[in-house]
């Protein structure tokens, strides 16, 4: 009966959003995605924190140009790494380490603010189940290609960013192919691989409900922050602190 006992309240204990109870792997290197309408500096205030700590750390200029291309650039950061490595994904970056993320040498993913399909998943199909982002109102279309607006980019892409670096990040933000996001993965590697989540509470990008769902599908150790969706930038200190938890460098 005293077994019982203490068998339900270690039950209870548990955080309902951190479902993964075995230690992580001791990764050496960290491959950062970025995700649409942004390149590798939107990572610029959370690499440090990762080299500080020891980590080799790769943030890959994803091209954005199609879903093909995106995972051969990934696949290529991924193959000059020596040792385990954490992929680590914002935003629409995610459904390339979904993709990407059962090669042997991945030890972890993981998602910030981030996309997370399932296998030759209807993603937009998905999407449009939860309220959309008012960043949609946004998005201007020329030749194939898509840019935020500068408003909507400021007030909902980059809500909680301080404003000068919300400006910078809108002068370099990745143009992004309007077909993007209908592309579809053939793998979910967070199916096998430890997965690790940071939901942005005031994302006006990606419903913050949806990256809930997304979280517990994939039974991924969850973080909250009150943050945009550019959370790696507004709070790069937690998402640091998560993906070195990733790398079985935290606890």
């Amino acid at each position: 009966m005293l077994a019982a006992l203490i068998a339900v309240s270690c039950l209870l204990a548990l955080p309902v959003a951190n479902a993964q109870t075995s230690a992580p792997a001791k990764a050496t290197n960290v491959v950062l995605v970025h995700g649409a309408w942004a390149d590798g500096s939107s990572w610029a205030e959370v690499i440090p924190r990762l080299q500080a700590a020891g980590l080799k750390v790769t943030a890959v200029q994803n091209p954005l140009s199609s879903l093909d291309d995106s995972v051969a650039a990934t696949r290529r950061a991924l193959a000059l790494q020596d040792g385990p490595t954490v992929l680590a994904a914002h935003s629409w970056g995610g459904t390339v380490i979904s993709e990407v993320g059962t090669d042997p040498k991945v030890s972890a993913l993981v998602y910030v603010a981030a996309r997370a399909p399932d296998a030759a998943e209807d993603f937009v199909a998905l999407s449009a189940k939860f309220p959309a982002g008012a960043v949609r109102a946004g998005i201007q279309t020329n030749d194939g290609y898509t840019l935020l607006a500068e408003d909507a980019f400021l007030k909902f892409f980059a809500n909680g960013v301080e404003p000068t670096k919300a400006k910078t990040l809108y002068a370099v933000q990745g143009s992004t192919a309007s077909s993007l996001f209908a592309g579809r993965t053939t793998q979910a590697a967070w199916k096998t691989k430890p997965s690790y989540y940071a939901v942005s509470r005031q994302d006006q990008t990606i419903n913050a409900d949806l990256e809930r769902f997304l979280a517990k599908r994939m039974n991924a150790t969850t973080i909250e922050l009150d943050a945009g969706h550019l959370s790696l930038v507004s709070h790069p200190r937690e998402v640091a602190e998560l993906i070195l938890r990733a790398a079985g460098r935290a606890k």
